[in-house]
């Protein structure tokens, strides 16, 4: 079931007025019927995969308790390894058995030998990258004595399963969601409202911005070899904002919707393509996954903290653990790396956080030094973001190839003006709202009939830009 589906605008009314009307009187009521509505709505796409779901739930419950009670080290680091071992474990069979047989074969291969290894046809279940990441943090920090574990197993299924962000996150600390599921919820109309406009504009960016640019992206990388150097940056372009639409509006929509039911996300993006170098966009890109990679893995290797050997193994081992969860295949692999290798000079030279603060700050517009910054790593990001979108990397060292030639300088044979004009609107909207948790957090301070008639142009443009609909990227992950 989508967001920007027919079955989802009937589904999550019906879930609101039930949740509200009839489980508004006890935690239990509340729990189950989030519980319930997260089933069916990850059961919409393919039921049988829920009992991978309520499985990993029970596995990490049971060990949680466990935890609590276990005082000797040794069982108590035990326990933690059959939770890793079984979460990653349906994580590596299902996404990744595959592309480790292909790549074995390929290497015998390599080396003038046969080897005859028959892969499986193998449904990818949606979401369980996410899943996965957020009913580790739970054991871990059981594990680490950060959380005390829950007893409430209904509480527990419904943070699991909590049908917003279940797919395509944020993927939520075990310490910020599930607290939430043990305290009954009020209905407070100002976050409803909130929730609403945050979900609006999410829609927007994915109906609107991602799914537009989807459809020149495709176009133009399906058919690289026909296009000259500005239609393929043309093409870079178009999947940069597809990919940030998409995602950013997805998580704009969970975080709304989850406001609706009383729920409280955390943020996960922060205006990224706005960042004056990579370490900032990576703080703040997909905020839920880089700071679960720092935390759990990044932090635990040693960190910064050695010398320069150990900061550059570290850099490159969660750059490129982080381009392996996006996908079975060595684009993503090329993609960490090469962003590990933007982010070393500046880890290096102890320039890393440098640009913590605003962009612009209190002002209308950046100094030039701003801009050339942004423009910068705008483009290292656009040419990292050719790997991600190739279908293997030899195509994207070719894309990469055919781009810088002298026809970069010609007349792009794709220029969608109507398209480009909605991109640079979006834009401007993120600039003047890029101080907000999302762009039009704070539009309070127009007056209610302009508030709605922008409101109202919004809606306008999403069902007049509607095209083909789109699945959101992140579901393959």
């Amino acid at each position: 079931m989508l967001f920007n589906s027919i079955e989802f605008f009937i589904f999550l009314p019906i879930v609101f007025a039930i949740y509200w009307l009839i489980g508004n009187k006890r935690i239990k009521h509340q729990n189950l019927l989030i519980a319930i509505a997260s089933y069916v709505f990850y059961g919409w796409w393919d039921w049988r995969f829920l009992f991978l779901i309520l499985f990993s739930s029970l596995v990490d419950y049971t060990i949680g308790l466990k935890l609590k009670s276990e005082e000797k080290p040794s069982k108590r680091k035990a326990l933690l390894w059959v939770s890793i071992c079984v979460n990653l474990g349906f994580l590596g069979f299902f996404k990744y058995y595959n592309f480790f047989v292909d790549s074995l074969v390929d290497s015998f291969t390599f080396f003038g030998s046969e080897l005859s290894i028959n892969t499986l046809n193998i449904i990818l279940p949606v979401g369980i990258s996410f899943y996965t990441f957020q009913t580790l943090s739970y054991t871990i920090d059981v594990y680490n004595k950060k959380l005390e574990p829950t007893k409430d197993f209904l509480a527990f299924m419904a943070f699991v399963s909590f049908f917003p962000q279940l797919v395509a996150g944020p993927i939520e600390r075990a310490t910020n969601l599930l607290p939430q599921f043990h305290v009954k919820r009020e209905f407070v109309y100002k976050n409803a409202v909130d929730g609403l406009r945050q979900a609006l504009w999410g829609l927007f960016k994915k109906v609107v911005i991602a799914d537009n640019c989807a459809t020149y992206a495709n176009i133009i990388f399906n058919n690289q070899e026909d296009y000259s150097g500005s239609t393929l940056l043309m093409g870079a372009f178009f999947f940069a904002f597809q990919i940030y639409g998409d995602f950013s509006g997805y998580s704009d929509i969970a975080i709304g919707i989850s406001r609706l039911f009383g729920f409280n996300l955390k943020r996960n993006f922060a205006f990224p393509y706005f960042s004056r170098d990579i370490a900032e966009f990576w703080r703040r890109w997909h905020i839920s996954l880089s700071t679960w990679f720092r935390d759990y893995l990044y932090i635990p290797l040693g960190g910064s903290r050695g010398g320069t050997k150990m900061k550059v193994r570290n850099t490159f081992i969660i750059f490129i653990v982080s381009g392996f969860w996006h996908g079975a295949n060595w684009t993503f692999v090329v993609w960490g790396a090469l962003n590990a290798i933007y982010f070393l000079p500046l880890l290096l030279l102890n320039k890393n956080r440098v640009n913590t603060n605003l962009v612009a700050e209190g002002k209308y517009l950046p100094t030039i030094r701003e801009v050339f910054q942004m423009t910068t790593t705008f483009f290292i990001t656009l040419i990292a973001w050719i790997f991600f979108r190739a279908d293997n990397v030899t195509n994207a060292f070719i894309y990469i190839k055919d781009m810088f030639t002298t026809s970069l300088f010609t007349t792009p044979e794709i220029f969608p003006l109507t398209i480009l004009g909605l991109v640079a609107f979006f834009t401007f909207i993120e600039w003047l709202g890029r101080s907000g948790e999302y762009a039009i957090e704070k539009v309070d301070f127009m007056k209610r009939p302009v508030r709605w008639c922008f409101y109202f142009l919004l809606v306008v443009l999403i069902f007049s830009f509607t095209g083909e609909q789109q699945e959101f990227i992140y579901f393959q992950f």
